[in-house]
Parts: C-alpha cells; sequence; structure tokens
C-alpha cells in the first residue's frame, strides 16, 4: 500500500468498541411498557376487585336485608297465632284440624331463615310459605270473629234465659209463697170450731142406770160432750184431744185413754187426757162425746179444753161438790 495525500472514499474509523447506545434504549423502552403494563393490569385489577367487593356486598346487604324482612314477615304471622289462639279457647277445637298443615309450614319456614347460607331461591320459597301461614291465620281470624258474633249471640240469649229464669225463680217463690200462705190459710181455716160444750158427771148406779150428780165421792165418770163443724173442710177422720184439768191442777192422765203430749200452735207442749177420732162428713155438724174416768174424784171445779189441728177450739168448766146436791 501507498501513502497518498488523498483522501479514501472509505471513511476510517479509529480502532474503538462498537457503540451499543440502540440496544440499551431498547431494553428501556421495554422495561418501562412492561411497567407500566404491569401498572395498569394492576390498576385494572384493582378496580376490578373493588367493583366486585362492592357488587359482593350490595348482593350481601340486599341477602341480609330481604332475609330479615323474611324473619320479621314470620314473627308476624306467628304473633297473629298466638293472639288468635291464646284469646280465643273456642278456636282450639278447630286450630286441632288445621294444626299439622300449620306445624309444617313453620317447620318449613324455621329450616330456611335458620340456614346461613340460604339461597335466594329458597328465601323466595321461604316468602311463598308465609304468604301460605298468613292465609291459614287469616282463615283463623275471619272463625274468631265468627265465633265471637256466635258466642256474643250466645251470651245475650243466655243473659236473657238466665233473667228469665230469675223471672221465673221470683214467680215460683212468690208462688211458692202465696201457696204456702194459701195452705196456711186454708190449714187455719180447716180448723173445727166446738160448740154446745157439756160436761155431765155420771154416777154409775149398781142396777146399770145413770144418774147425773156433783157430789165428787159418787161420780164415776165426767161425759165430755161437743159438736164440731166446719164448712171448708173435706170429708175424712179428724182428731180432737181433750184436756181435763182437775181442780189440784193437774191434767188429768191415764195410758187406758190414750194421754199423751200435744204440740199447740199458740201455747207449746202441752199433755191432753184424751185423743178422739171422728169420722167428719163435709159440711154437717158431728156430736162428740168422751167419757173421762177416774177412781176418784176430787171436790172442786174441773177445766176441760178441746183442741183441734193445733188450736185450742173450745173449753167448758164442771164443779164437784161435797154434799149430795144435783148439780
Amino acid at each position: 500500500m501507498t501513502n497518498t495525500n488523498y483522501p479514501s472514499a472509505t471513511p476510517q474509523t479509529p480502532n474503538q468498541p462498537p457503540k451499543k447506545n440502540g440496544s440499551k434504549n431498547l431494553v428501556i423502552g421495554l422495561l418501562a411498557a412492561g411497567l407500566l403494563g404491569t401498572w395498569g393490569y394492576l390498576l385494572y385489577d384493582k378496580n376490578q376487585s373493588s367493583e366486585k367487593i362492592q357488587t359482593f356486598q350490595t348482593q350481601s346487604t340486599s341477602y341480609m336485608t330481604q332475609r330479615d324482612s323474611l324473619k320479621n314477615m314470620y314473627d308476624d304471622a306467628e304473633m297473629r297465632l298466638d293472639s288468635i289462639t291464646s284469646s280465643n279457647n273456642n278456636l282450639h277445637g278447630q286450630l286441632t284440624d288445621r294444626q299439622k298443615d300449620i306445624n309444617n309450614l313453620k317447620a318449613q319456614i324455621r329450616s330456611i331463615l335458620t340456614k346461613k347460607n340460604a339461597t335466594e331461591a329458597e328465601l323466595k320459597e321461604a316468602k311463598g310459605l308465609i304468604a301460605q301461614l298468613n292465609d291459614k291465620i287469616s282463615g283463623l281470624e275471619a272463625d274468631v270473629a265468627r265465633l265471637t258474633g256466635e258466642n256474643q249471640q250466645l251470651t245475650a240469649a243466655n243473659n236473657t234465659l238466665t233473667q228469665e229464669k230469675s223471672d221465673l225463680q221470683q214467680t215460683l217463690q212468690t208462688t211458692t209463697t202465696e201457696k204456702q200462705d194459701l195452705e196456711k190459710t186454708v190449714d187455719v181455716g180447716s180448723t173445727f170450731s166446738a160448740s154446745n160444750i157439756q160436761v155431765t158427771p155420771i154416777d154409775d148406779r149398781r142396777n146399770g142406770k145413770e144418774k147425773t150428780t156433783t157430789n165428787a165421792k159418787k161420780v164415776d165418770k165426767l161425759v165430755v160432750s161437743f159438736d164440731v163443724e166446719n164448712r171448708i173442710a173435706k170429708s175424712g177422720p179428724a182428731d180432737m184431744y181433750i184436756m181435763v184439768t182437775a181442780p189440784d191442777g193437774k191434767v188429768i192422765s191415764d195410758p187406758a185413754m190414750g194421754s199423751g203430749t200435744l204440740t199447740t200452735r199458740t201455747d207449746g207442749d202441752k199433755p191432753y187426757t184424751a185423743k178422739v177420732s171422728i169420722q167428719y162428713e163435709q159440711g154437717t155438724q158431728k156430736l162428740v162425746e168422751f167419757p173421762v174416768k177416774q177412781n176418784k174424784f176430787q171436790t172442786g171445779s174441773y177445766k176441760i179444753e178441746i183442741y183441734h189441728n193445733g188450736f185450742k177450739i173450745g173449753e167448758g168448766t164442771r164443779t164437784l161438790k161435797k154434799g149430795g146436791l144435783f148439780g
């Protein structure tokens, strides 16, 4: 090679390593693009996650709201049912017929509402079951209204019957009192009256003849006689009680004459000498006679009292003397 002063057409480069600026810039650009892409992805992913979280939160809030709403609806239904059954005992019989269906509905509803992860479909089913339960409760409420109306009618009828019963009892009591008063009046009114009362001292002679005497030593018996009569007393047997009181104040008493004790209407219990039974014919006058016998008669006055139906209907006296004079 020869040296020349003319420049060569081919530029001469110094003996240096080749420049790498272009590759470096390319790498930097790629790294920057990757970084930007990563940031963009991260931002996008963050936005997506935020949207998902927001959507989940919204869905969760909606789910809880729906579930709480259904729980409140169910609680209201149970309160209605408890109110109906506790306030109306007459409904228990009818409720027994429907209890199986109602209990089945309540069990299904509780099963869904107690699930922590109940699905939308299950919540929708629970809502429908609550609607069925409310329909049955509405039917019970209608029955309550009907039964209440019937009960009011029965109560009114019962009150009427009670008043009528009270009126009848009052009427019956009045009638019974009037009847008792009437019976008492008839009873008192049917008491006989005695008239023509006579006490005859008799001396029984040995020849069988009787002689009237006032000599106490000769008197064998006192024959008490009187007439009885009553216009309203019915025909039939009647008992007359004769009390003979001796001059010493004691009532003559002898078992042979049927002596005893009589409960009077006004004087309490009194001993009587004899009870004389008669057969009376209504509207007629009946003669009654009875002999009072004693071993020895005292001097003085003998008092004779006649009782019928507990009332004293007449009395008389007879005096016996020491002498042999006839009375």
